[in-house]
């Protein structure tokens, strides 16, 4: 009887701790997943985009392996680059009227955008797109180049000026940026995406719970880039990728030790794991052209302990607070820099030490949309941080929170990020957020956050 109730509690104990992995799409799936999502953005939600920034012609272009931060959310999930010079123009007729995709490429570009041009009849890929611009008439042309996004600003230099060479010159007073239709389209998150953006920070979060427990870590012989490293071999295994290499660092008990003081500009240095280590993962996965970004933090018990002192618990409580503080600033309409201000007036008023640096979420790790602070500026940031946060946009929201621990006689930074939904009332976790410390090895009646 003791030895069945001893397996039982050993199954329990496995169940919690390393719980099962959450499903990954073949390859081939994941492909198709892309491309039918990639259809239902360009027939639903780009035609609203279009009349929200009143442009009736949206021109992306790029030459191979030269990629357009923007074009390579166009391509189809087996387009690895561009191909050649490959020209796509949308045009929206009306407001209220659908929109039209051409290819002027040697190749339909996906299922939307057919190919416009035939080499053999007008050799000049130029002079095939003027003709369609004449025969479309818009109002406005825009182009990426932007002065506050590198995601709008992908146009290269040459492909400007031979646009314009071959464009009438009473047709230049057309041309405007497409930053804003830029950084909408790269921002806006549709319902069939958000439905998946869970899962996707569940699998983050699972890889996370697994690199840092006892079925990785050895106090005394693993070293942070042990586990950097298996962080990198496990994305692999899973089918999935990595826009970021991983970092792990260590803040241990020693008051010569100032860990909080340390700059985010230079990358932690190589540390053997101890116990009584406080350890922190900041981690990013790719995934059906969606990524996450998180920031989480473990402690390893030394002997005799069961769980994480409560002085740290206690700690990381006000990392929880400061995350609140921000989200509940969170309206339409307010910018990145609004929000930032707002936020750090209520967490002076709460006594709270920190900096916030949050940034959206979605096609790219560090986003288009409106910055909200950055680790060295907690100030204004000119051009991003004056965009204006809308409804439907995903956030990586980063922070940390400086706490004095007596019991340690220095300064705690805790440091956290968690992927976020905005609906325009509410900001919602994709897939909940750290509300304590793990603990290294998990106790038996350990039941996560």
């Amino acid at each position: 009887m003791k030895r069945y109730v001893f397996i039982l509690s050993l199954i329990l104990f496995y169940q919690l701790t390393f719980a099962q992995a959450p499903a990954v799409l073949s390859t081939r799936d994941q492909a198709q997943v892309v491309d039918a999502w990639l259809e239902d953005r360009i027939q639903h939600l780009l035609p609203a985009l279009m009349k929200e920034t009143g442009i009736d012609c949206w021109i992306v272009m790029s030459r191979e392996y030269n990629e357009d931060p923007v074009i390579r959310t166009l391509l189809p999930a087996t387009w690895h680059a561009a191909r050649r010079r490959t020209i796509l123009v949308m045009y929206q007729a009306h407001t209220e009227s659908p929109v039209e995709t051409y290819a002027i490429a040697r190749y339909d570009v996906g299922k939307s955008f057919k190919k416009a041009w035939n080499p053999e009849v007008q050799p000049d890929q130029w002079a095939a797109l003027m003709d369609l611009l004449q025969k479309l008439n818009p109002k406005k042309i825009a182009l990426n180049f932007s002065k506050d996004y590198g995601h709008a600003d992908g146009l290269t230099h040459f492909d400007y000026e031979e646009f314009k060479k071959y464009l009438p010159k009473d047709q230049h007073n057309k041309l405007v940026s497409a930053q804003t239709l830029a950084v909408r389209w790269l921002e806006t998150r549709t319902p069939s995406e958000m439905a998946t953006y869970k899962h996707i920070q569940e699998l983050a979060h699972y890889i996370i719970a697994e690199g840092l427990s006892a079925q990785v870590i050895t106090p005394g012989v693993s070293t942070t880039e042990d586990v950097v490293w298996y962080y990198r071999e496990k994305i692999k295994e899973m089918k999935l990728d990595t826009w970021f290499h991983p970092s792990v660092d260590i803040q241990r008990p020693d008051p010569s030790s100032q860990e909080a003081l340390r700059s985010f500009a230079q990358r932690p240095s190589e540390q053997v794991i101890l116990p009584g280590d406080l350890l922190h993962i900041d981690f990013g996965i790719s995934y059906l052209r969606l990524n996450t970004d998180t920031q989480e933090l473990a402690y390893v018990l030394k002997p005799g302990e069961s769980e994480v002192p409560k002085y740290l618990q206690e700690a990381f409580q006000v990392g929880n607070r400061l995350q609140d503080i921000l989200t509940s600033q969170f309206v339409v309409g307010r910018t990145g820099n609004q929000i930032l201000k707002a936020a750090r007036e209520q967490m002076q008023k709460e006594r709270i030490r920190g900096s916030i640096y949050t940034h959206p979420l979605g096609y790219y790790g560090h986003a288009a949309g409106p910055t909200i602070g950055m680790w060295d500026n907690q100030g204004d940031t000119p051009g991003a941080g004056d965009f204006p946060l809308h409804a439907s946009t995903g956030y990586a929201i980063e922070l940390n929170a400086v706490v004095y621990v007596k019991e340690w006689q220095k300064d705690v930074r805790i440091m956290l990020e968690e992927g976020a939904f905005f609906d325009g009332s509410q900001v919602t976790y994709f897939n909940g957020r750290q509300r304590t410390i793990m603990p290294i090895p998990r106790p038996n009646n350990y039941l996560g956050n």
